[in-house]
């Protein structure tokens, strides 16, 4: 198997559909229709987030050139993310996009994260001044790339490859690390965890109740929240999608079963590789923002070679919950041995395989919605 880019074409036919007819789904279409500051807005709001919740908000200031990320606490998951781990990751996704279509559009973005002390919401500044156009196959890569929940084809990815992502984290001290579970025993060892974690997860009503509430099982509730899981991103074949979207939505409980049936049957059982981001401290924000560019980078890199991610987060979220119950860190345990001496702790844990189908389009909030920085 080669390990050349392909196209942004073909990128897009290989891992995703187009996106379909409807306002929740614009952004994907318009994002480069966008100058300046509001440009690069555009484009962070496609980035991976956990549930497609779009924790963030912003605001632009063209004439000096800046653009301030803050986290919408509204968006808070709650019993799923006791302690805003996924927030912080979904920002640092957004933030990836953000830096990289300040390049490929010729301005040099200076980062500062957590930029006011007094305001642990306002996540980050970006500066922008002239500079030279940076174009990469990242960037291009932004429309096409999807979060994908379902089968991947049952073969192993080379060695090289895998190497090759590795590489996207930066080479500093303190930075995220990519550790890979590619061999069999590996693989399966943690497979294994994720299902009983996702067992677990559905076992616990407030965590089960965290995760419905983010479900949107009708067009029209697509259309009117632009954000959530959907029936289309399931991972269903076109034929299930389309009957789904004509029965009732489905109960919680009946979700739970589809999900925890699914991550058996094909999230874990199909994966060619479990991946980890790690850091030296899941508590600190500004880490776990570094994170989510590096797994944005991840996702991009994906796309670009026609290769499919999934995130499967369900052995943190419960070591969150363990933690905030007082439970005995099953979980949290299950973690550390799996790093070992590679050093570092869990920030996300995700799938990554070559894609058996096309990944659906999740809808999103456009730019209009997500400016302003009352977040609180």
């Amino acid at each position: 198997m080669g390990t050349e880019p392909l196209d942004p074409a073909a990128a897009a036919t290989a891992y995703a559909a187009p996106p379909p007819r409807g306002a929740a789904f614009d952004a994907w279409r318009d994002w480069e229709n966008r100058d300046g500051a509001h440009g690069l807005v555009a484009a962070g709001i496609l980035a991976a987030n956990a549930r497609n919740v779009q924790p963030w908000r912003f605001t632009v200031d063209d004439g000096a050139g800046r653009v301030d990320l803050y986290a919408d606490l509204t968006r808070r998951q709650g019993a799923l993310d006791p302690f805003d781990r996924e927030l912080h990751v979904g920002l640092g996704c957004a933030l990836e996009n953000m830096v990289l279509a300040a390049r490929a559009r010729g301005l040099a973005p200076e980062l500062t994260l957590l930029p006011d002390p007094g305001r642990p919401e306002h996540a980050a500044t970006l500066r922008l001044t002239p500079g030279e156009r940076v174009p990469s196959e990242l960037y291009d890569a932004i429309p096409h790339r999807r979060t994908n929940r379902g089968p991947f084809r049952r073969e192993p990815l080379p060695r090289a490859l895998l190497d090759e992502i590795g590489a996207l984290a930066a080479d500093d001290p303190g930075a995220p690390a990519l550790l890979w579970f590619a061999d069999e025993e590996r693989r399966a060892r943690v497979a294994h965890l994720l299902v009983e974690a996702t067992e677990a997860v559905v076992a616990d009503e407030g965590q089960s109740l965290a995760g419905h509430r983010w479900y949107r099982g009708t067009d029209g509730a697509v259309e009117r929240h632009r954000d959530g899981m959907t029936v289309d991103t399931q991972g269903m074949s076109r034929t299930m999608s389309s009957l789904g979207k004509r029965l009732p939505a489905p109960s919680r409980r009946t979700a739970d079963r589809f999900w925890l049936r699914n991550t058996r049957s094909v999230h874990v059982a199909t994966a060619a590789a479990f991946g980890m981001v790690t850091v030296a401290d899941t508590d600190d924000p500004a880490l776990r923002m570094r994170g989510g560019r590096l797994l944005q980078r991840v996702h991009l890199f994906a796309t670009a070679r026609g290769l499919a991610v999934g995130h499967l987060n369900m052995m943190t979220v419960r070591a969150d919950r363990e933690r905030e119950l007082g439970l005995p860190p099953r979980f949290g345990k299950a973690l550390d041995e799996l790093v070992g001496d590679a050093g570092g702790r869990t920030l996300v844990t995700f799938r990554i395989g070559r894609p058996a189908r096309l990944a659906g389009t999740s809808p999103r909030r456009p730019v209009a919605t997500v400016l302003g920085a009352d977040a609180g």
